[in-house]
């Protein structure tokens, strides 16, 4: 987007304003223009339901918290770099160590806001982070080096993450959640999707841990620890009811140490663990390998509390060169079922 394309969108905004007696803040759509060395948050406090927040190219050091309903928050793509503060920021949001929040309340999500086209990176915790909203979309964001999370959510529902690049983040590139700290039941998130998102060198691709309902497709997945985590536990209900499925998941066999709910992971490609009547079809898995218990190709693990997996279809997978066996199962329930997928080898034999 040049100067001349936001000179535009500025003005058409403060023209419709004029011609409703309003100013442009207060017109639908208006546009707050930011550039570097001024503030987001600013604009951000500023802007009413339905506005846009638009940072043309350059680099800006601040923490960004959104609660307005509505708002697009959007970059002029990757260019747009929003970096940590050089100096220790006031705000809730810059004190957890996040880059962009977007917040609601336990009484009331906040709605249909999006975060779009620009970098985030070099954050504590998460690059992107919301608890409490309600379709908020995160589309063509860059999430880096954070030492988290490349983008995160709990809480929520109905969220759209896609097209978005995470790599190299210290846990998960794309994480959704109940809840990130307290121990619940699983929750429906009423048709999350996380989509065509580019997720690599981080711990885990996605994570999607205590959720019902939501659908994980076409990513692109690869040189990570592990591809995708399907995570559940004895709380109920029990994660599981969703889809994985048309994902390519290659080579995701960078070594990662154990940590404090983990073991040491390294080559697991769809890892499936204390989850239910959970489909994971279409994928192309390869060349995933290591030698963690959680290693291979697609693989069912019974959680690490002694919660099985139940009812989950494996089908229409193709498989090659993941090691231990491109299909592992080391679950005890009978209800799962794998069919139709082509493979090579499998443990226990015949499950190809």
């Amino acid at each position: 987007m040049n100067k001349r394309h936001i000179a535009y969108l500025a003005c058409t905004a403060a023209l419709t304003g004029s011609a409703l007696g309003a100013t442009p803040s207060a017109a639908a759509h208006g546009v707050h223009v930011v550039r570097p060395g001024q503030s987001i948050q600013k604009a951000v406090d500023a802007a009413s339901p339905g506005d846009i927040v638009l940072l043309t190219a350059g680099t800006f050091r601040e923490s960004v918290q959104v609660t307005t309903p509505g708002l697009t928050l959007r970059g002029v793509g990757r260019h747009t770099v929003i970096r940590p503060a050089a100096e220790k920021a006031a705000g809730t949001c810059a004190q957890d160590g996040n880059g962009i929040c977007v917040v609601g309340t336990k009484d009331r999500n906040v709605e249909n806001v999006t975060v779009a086209s620009l970098t985030v990176t070099g954050f504590a915790r998460s690059g992107v982070y919301s608890t409490h909203t309600d379709r908020l979309t995160v589309r063509n964001v860059t999430a880096v080096e954070n030492a988290v999370w490349g983008i995160a959510q709990e809480m929520s529902v109905r969220g759209v993450f896609k097209e978005n690049t995470a790599r190299n983040n210290g846990d998960a590139g794309v994480f959704l959640a109940n809840a990130v700290k307290a121990e619940l039941g699983a929750t429906d998130t009423r048709g999350a999707l996380v989509a065509h998102n580019r997720l690599e060198g981080n711990r885990i691709g996605v994570t999607v841990r205590r959720l019902r309902n939501l659908t994980v497709a076409g990513n692109g997945i690869s040189g990570n620890c592990a591809g995708v985590f399907v995570v559940g536990d004895e709380n109920k209900p029990k994660a599981g009811a969703l889809t994985v499925r048309d994902n390519r998941v290659v080579s995701n066999n960078r070594s990662c140490p154990a940590n404090s709910r983990l073991e040491a992971l390294q080559g697991s490609g769809i890892v499936v663990t204390g989850a239910e009547d959970t489909l994971v079809t279409r994928n192309v898995v390869r060349d995933n390998a290591g030698n963690s218990s959680l290693s291979g190709g697609i693989v069912l693990f019974k959680s690490f509390v002694g919660s099985a997996n139940e009812r989950n279809r494996i089908s229409g997978n193709t498989l090659s060169g993941n090691a231990p066996a491109d299909l592992v199962n080391t679950d005890t329930a009978t209800s799962n079922t794998f069919e139709g997928n082509t493979c090579q080898a499998s443990k226990p034999a015949g499950l190809c």
